[in-house]
């Protein structure tokens, strides 16, 4: 199988752990961590089901691949990310020593690999991770948009109760 096959193949996965996030009203965010080609990590986003502000996807997802590993190093994994790490995600992960980054959408007010910061593969820190842009982007995008739109619309709604 192809790299790229590869890739779809494990953000199939993190695109059905964002549908459980939006399922659960949280943004819809997935991620799974990958090792020796077994996922030994997954997360969706939570920080409302477990008022936790860390309890991001990539966070969960990192802790449980240390656990799985039983080690906080991560060098050989490939995080599966849906939306572009923010700042937080994104320096864990350099933390962790993950190898790849694989991510579907940018996140263009809050990204922490490309579009407002360069975490991931800064010269300026002790790691860098490989990254790969842009897989499954389209769906990932699409998922967040209709997430979004219909946010704004029952907030709309809301307010013309009133």
């Amino acid at each position: 199988m192809q790299e790229t096959d590869q890739h779809e193949k494990w953000m199939l996965l993190a695109l059905g752990l964002a549908r459980e996030a939006e399922a659960a009203g949280e943004v819809p965010v997935g991620c799974v961590v990958v090792a020796g080609g077994v996922v030994v990590g997954e997360g969706r986003n939570s920080p409302i089901e477990l008022l936790d502000p860390t309890a991001h996807a990539e966070m969960l997802a990192l802790r449980q691949a240390a656990l799985f590993a039983g080690n906080y190093r991560l060098e050989e994994a490939t995080v599966y990310c849906t939306l572009e790490p923010c700042p937080m995600c994104a320096g864990a992960m350099v933390a962790a020593r993950v190898k790849t980054l694989v991510f579907g959408a940018r996140d263009i007010r809050f990204g922490g690999v490309r579009s407002k910061f360069q975490i991931a593969d800064s010269p300026l820190l002790n790691h860098r991770l490989e990254v790969v842009e842009g897989t499954l982007g389209m769906e990932s995008t699409a998922m967040l948009q209709r997430f979004f739109t219909a946010r704004r619309g029952l907030r709309s709604r809301e307010e013309r109760a009133e």
